[in-house]
């Protein structure tokens, strides 16, 4: 087994110190923790009512059409 040097060591703990104590990452991961509490919800809404959606979008595309159609410029 290879021997470690005394100040090897005290590098070593104290590098794991400065990366516990470190918040730099905790920041980002809380936006990214916020930002999954609200998309996978959503998400989850999307998919259970895709049916609906889909439906009343095409029901409200068809109303612009046949506005569009009816649409007289010189009225």
């Amino acid at each position: 087994m290879q021997q470690y040097s005394r100040q090897t060591l005290t590098r070593v703990k104290d590098a794991m110190i400065r990366l516990y104590r470190c918040e730099k990452g905790a920041e980002g991961l809380e936006k990214l923790l916020i930002i999954g509490a609200i998309v996978i919800p959503l998400l989850g809404l999307l998919i259970i009512f895709r049916g609906k959606i889909t439906d009343w979008t095409q029901d409200m595309w068809g109303d612009v059409q046949d506005d569009s159609e009816s649409y007289d410029p010189d009225f």
